[in-house]
């Protein structure tokens, strides 16, 4: 060992000074490669020393932050401008847009400097991002001025300030996106031509069979005697959402005409819809290949790059280059210069397997892996009150509550308690037994936190990735004290303690993606308020103003949107349009909208807003994102650890530095507390070391080297994912958070809203720095 440890030194300090003929220039270049291939950047960028610094600037996570900033301040205009949720004076908007629009010129000016002329105009985002900020400036003028005269005229620019979101630097999980509906649409395109066909015949039967038999509808109409009228129903039965009323009219007059109905869902509903998503699906893993091996070739050359500015000769003329230890040390002190020495000494020694001070070039393209690999370094320390009161921790009683602590039963415990206090919250709350019930429930969970701090140490307990124990204290605490200061907030306080149980799934998501559906309801938010603004108007309740029967459009007159009372389904703000547009995706009664809004724009040709809106929202992206699912858990299930994280496993095993995997609990906490902190013997048992490493779980890390891993991180970086996790665990957070202020204020709900895109935007600019 002694005359490893010797070879190594001398290695050490013949790499450190060959390591002084290394420019800094040429570091930096090496280490702007392996960090582009660490995070699967491709920009084409400036190799000279200027230019890379100039890269190293725009990628600061800073400058990341104010451009999600800036996008969120662009698309947030149109909850002030006309049709307003707030009004403001239009200078006060425009000027916010000139200032979103100019920081947005500044960011291409710059990256305009950072690559290539040629390739900077030859780049189809870069000339997307120009022209779209030169249309919104002609339409800011020309609204401005006709504003100014008196006039009205449409925004049409609004519609494109999504896509600024889509093409900057930071929106490539967004491209990656709309690339997969783009490359599955020629597919869909046939089977949608295939599905109208199949509407197009059976509607000209439906007028064959039905359409001379006099019969009406409910509301006295005629049934099934117009081509059109018949087309749309069809395929409205094609969501479900007219079903069974569209048939009962027939139904009744003779059962033998329900075959007829039973045909066409079988056909339509069931099988074309089926063939839709089978359709997506295949495509979406055709062209996935293509993009994994893309991925791949390039990270290979930027690594490769990076290898030949770094390697030296080591053992005269035709040896094969290799790169030193400390050159290896100063890459990733730049491009990682988060992690610690004992963090980087650990990496060297999974590459250096042989112990030599140097590692080739296959051994040196695995870096940008290694690096993604997420190690959790933890220092050994003892608990304080085994420092204050040894006797009293030390003893068998201590131990014991520990060990009960630590055990898996215990976590079950409180989980039961948690699913019965969720019951109790749906009882009368005036029962003196459900009242008192809380202060029971509030002492156990406090309870729960006490031991559990007791028996771990409390540095570790509240580290800064254990999250659910942050979260844990801070909700019941705040309970605790909104109980005593208000009896009123209580209740709705109480629902935490069931959102705790709810833990994120085991996917490493990007909550950028998320932004994908938004920008195609963003869209067509802006279109639907140009076109029916001010159509249909909603009365606050008690008013007496007699429009309010008919939604104050008499083209509604006995209606059915009027009788259900739709009249807030409208176009007539952005809020209101997002909420409308929401229904329209769930489908239910979405016909009776898609009726009646045609209607108030006194032409039929309007349903085509909203028939097309449901074959890019519900027909194509949703069909998307359940591809994005599906391949998502197939990955997940199949893909084991790669070769390089199992052999980091190893190596950290070998060198005595693990932290043990406790079999009650797979916390972090739980693991660390089960090996440095157990108060058994300590006789015989040997010194544990200051520092201990863990690797995190396998959805955490994208660490593979291999197709598989990159597959899982197209996919994990996908809006799909991000759907689950932010249905699961996001909104449950937030939207008790909104029950519980709203409980008390329930007039400022459109504070809350903006609040709640507010947090939204805090998580997407915060994993924008990772």
């Amino acid at each position: 060992m002694s005359e490893v440890g010797e070879k190594k030194r001398r290695s050490a300090e013949d790499g450190a000074e060959r390591s002084s003929d290394l420019s800094r220039d040429q570091l930096n270049l090496a280490a702007t490669f392996v960090s582009d291939a660490q995070y699967n950047r491709n920009i084409p960028f400036d190799s000279s020393p200027q230019a890379v610094r100039l890269y190293l600037l725009y990628n600061h996570s800073l400058l990341h932050v104010l451009v999600y900033i800036f996008i969120l301040v662009d698309l947030s205009l149109a909850l002030f401008e006309e049709p307003a949720v707030v009004s403001l004076p239009l200078w006060a908007t425009s000027a916010m847009e000139l200032v979103c629009l100019l920081a947005f010129t500044v960011r291409m000016v710059h990256f305009a400097k950072v690559i290539p002329h040629r390739t900077f105009f030859r780049d189809p985002k870069n000339l997307c991002i120009i022209i779209i900020i030169t249309l919104c400036l002609i339409d800011m003028i020309i609204y401005a001025a006709l504003y100014a005269s008196g006039h009205s005229s449409v925004r049409w620019s609004r519609v494109l300030r999504p896509l600024l979101l889509v093409n900057v630097t930071e929106g490539r999980q967004l491209r990656r996106a709309f690339r997969s509906i783009r490359n599955a649409l020629p597919q869909i395109l046939v089977v949608f031509c295939l599905f109208i066909f199949s509407v197009l015949m059976f509607s000209l039967m439906a007028l064959k069979l039905l359409g001379k038999r006099n019969l009406t509808t409910i509301e006295g109409a005629p049934y099934f005697t117009n081509y059109l009228d018949i087309i749309f129903d069809l395929y409205v039965l094609v969501t479900t959402a007219n079903s069974p009323d569209v048939m009962m009219p027939a139904y009744n007059y003779s059962s033998f005409f329900s075959i007829f109905f039973i045909l066409y869902i079988i056909i339509n509903t069931y099988t074309f819809m089926s063939v839709f998503l089978a359709v997506v699906y295949n495509n979406y893993k055709k062209y996935l290949k293509e993009e994994v091996r893309q991925l791949v070739k390039a990270k290979r050359q930027k690594l490769c790059r990076a290898f030949s500015l770094l390697q030296e000769s080591v053992g005269g003329a035709g040896r094969e280059p290799v790169v030193s230890q400390s050159r290896w040390t100063e890459l990733v002190k730049r491009v990682q210069p988060s992690i610690s020495s004992a963090h980087r000494e650990l990496l060297w020694n999974v590459l250096d397997h042989n112990n030599a001070g140097h590692i080739g070039k296959q051994a040196f393209v695995q870096v940008a892996d290694l690096l993604n690999i997420q190690v959790i370094t933890l220092k050994s320390r003892p608990h304080p009150l085994q420092l204050w009161i040894p006797a009293v921790y030390d003893c068998t009683a201590s131990a014991l509550v520990r060990r009960i602590v630590q055990h898996r039963v215990f976590v079950y415990v409180f989980d039961a308690i948690i699913l019965v206090n969720a019951v109790f919250i749906g009882l009368d709350e005036e029962d003196p037994l459900v009242s008192n019930a809380e202060w029971a429930f509030l002492t156990l969970y406090l309870l729960e936190i006490l031991m559990k701090l007791y028996t771990f140490e409390p540095r570790a307990f509240f580290a800064r990735h254990q999250f659910w124990n942050w979260f844990d204290t801070i909700i019941i605490v705040s309970a605790l004290l909104a109980t005593i200061i208000n009896a009123a907030l209580k209740s709705s306080l109480r629902f935490y303690s069931a959102a705790c149980v709810s833990e994120s799934p085991a996917h490493g998501v990007q909550t950028r993606a998320l932004c994908c559906p938004q920008v195609v309801y963003y869209i067509f938010a802006m279109v639907g308020m140009e076109l029916f603004k001010g159509k249909v108007q909603f009365f606050d309740t008690g008013s007496e103003d007699p429009a309010q029967e008919y939604c104050g459009n008499p083209m509604l007159k006995g209606s059915a949107f009027a009788r259900n009372n739709y009249c807030k389904n409208n176009f007539n703000d952005v809020v209101s349009s997002f909420i409308l547009l929401l229904e329209l995706t769930v489908v239910n009664q979405w016909h009776d909208i898609l009726h009646q809004h045609p209607l108030t724009v006194t032409h039929i040709s309007a349903r085509i807003f909203f028939v097309l809106f449901h074959i890019v929202m519900v027909i194509i992206i949703i069909n998307i994102f359940v591809a994005f699912i599906l391949e998502a858990f197939f990955v997940e299930y199949m893909v084991g650890k790669s070769d390089l994280q199992t052999s980091l496993e190893k190596k950290i095993e070998e060198l005595n530095l693990c932290v043990e995997q406790h079999p009650a609990d797979g916390t972090l906490v739980d693991a660390m507390e089960t090996q440095d902190n157990d108060m058994g013997s300590s006789e015989g048992v040997k010194a544990k070391p200051t520092l201990m490493f863990k690797i995190s779980s396998k959805s955490n890390s994208s660490s593979s080297s291999s197709s598989s891993s990159l597959i899982l991180f197209i996919i994990l970086t996908s809006p799909s994912c991000h759907f689950i996790f932010y249905i699961i665990l996001y909104r449950i957070i937030i939207y008790y958070l909104m029950c519980g202020l709203l409980y008390i204020y329930k007039e400022y709900i459109l504070y809350y809203i903006i609040l709640y895109y507010v947090m939204l935007c805090y998580i997407m600019v915060s994993e924008s720095m990772v």
